[in-house]
């Protein structure tokens, strides 16, 4: 039985889910599955998970927007944005007790929803995951001690973060979900293929701290950052905020290779409450999120939207 098993890819929570779902079919049947990895995004060029990828005899969404096809066996989410329309709801609501359903938005990573229900719906739980979950919710709902931790790379999990985050595509995503189900994650952090991904990840790096110390001005309560300039070859989810600590909100706006982006973060260590859903804001653009982070990709032609689009965000949030 062939399951195309859909994540968000280069992402840390897309990966994780991955791993717990594959986890969870395993525990399932007994039925022989083979899972093919497809890492999604939304960005120029990027897989969505529509009918067209979901050519398995199972299907998957996890940690992505919910797509209104029949091919849909499973779906697990955890964004306020994870339907587009409100027909994609209303299919996903007509189809909620078919017990493969599951979408909370008060979860703050798609890899603890998927451990919980495993547990709570299957009666399926497997400790040595338990690391790569708590990691998982820590990193998708930045909850570091501070942001320098947030922005340290002396951790080898960290590291990996970054390595999953730069090359998180299917060919990586097969290769990972496999390691991170048999070995501790610790392991896996620090094995030479990873900290051999991470050398120039880590140089990279560097140069974009640089950059946002450069480029980063102050909007009242805002940090708004333009680095449009140039192709980014590395971006820091929080680098603003440990470079400017007493800002509440930052938007930066750049260029990938896949096109423009525009990301939008609070600042959880400002001591300011968030006033203000992320992720609603990010919609209306287009993009989507989380209340406290979000983002809204462009194509390669439209930078100059992109900038317009990102400066008015900073200037409603200023």
């Amino acid at each position: 039985m062939k399951v195309v098993v859909a994540t968000h890819g280069h992402c840390f929570d897309g990966l994780a889910s991955a791993v717990l779902f594959t986890r969870l079919l395993g525990a399932l049947d007994g039925k022989k599955r083979q899972c093919v990895y497809r890492g999604c995004g939304y960005g120029n060029g990027q897989s969505r998970a529509d009918a067209s990828l979901l050519s398995g005899d199972e299907n998957a969404i996890l940690d992505y927007r919910f797509s209104a096809t029949e091919k849909v066996t499973w779906f697990f989410d955890h964004h306020r944005t994870a339907f587009q329309t409100s027909e994609e709801q209303q299919v996903f609501e007509a189809n909620r007790d078919n017990g493969r359903y599951f979408y909370d938005p008060d979860y703050s990573s798609c890899t603890k929803l998927i451990s919980d229900v495993s547990w709570r719906h299957f009666a399926m739980k497997d400790p040595a995951l338990d690391e790569l979950v708590r990691w998982a919710d820590i990193v998708d709902s930045a909850r570091f001690d501070s942001p320098e931790q947030a922005v340290n790379r002396t951790d080898p999990v960290l590291r990996m973060v970054s390595v999953v985050e730069h090359y998180g595509d299917d060919k990586f995503i097969a290769r990972m979900v496999p390691e991170l189900s048999s070995k501790p994650l610790l392991e896996v952090a620090q094995s030479q293929f990873i900290e051999d991904r991470f050398k120039p990840l880590g140089e990279k790096h560097g140069r974009f701290v640089e950059r946002v110390r450069e480029s980063g001005q102050r909007m009242g309560r805002v940090v708004f950052v333009d680095l449009t300039s140039s192709v980014l070859d590395s971006v820091g989810k929080f680098v603003t905020y440990a470079l400017f600590p007493d800002s509440v909100y930052s938007v930066i706006v750049g260029v990938l290779k896949s096109g423009a982006k525009v990301s939008v973060g609070y600042n959880p260590w400002s001591g300011k409450p968030l006033d203000t859903d992320i992720s609603a804001i990010c919609a209306r653009h287009g993009g989507g999120g989380h209340p406290v982070v979000g983002a809204i990709s462009f194509r390669s032609n439209e930078v100059d939207r992109a900038r317009e689009v990102a400066r008015s965000i900073a200037e409603e949030l200023a």
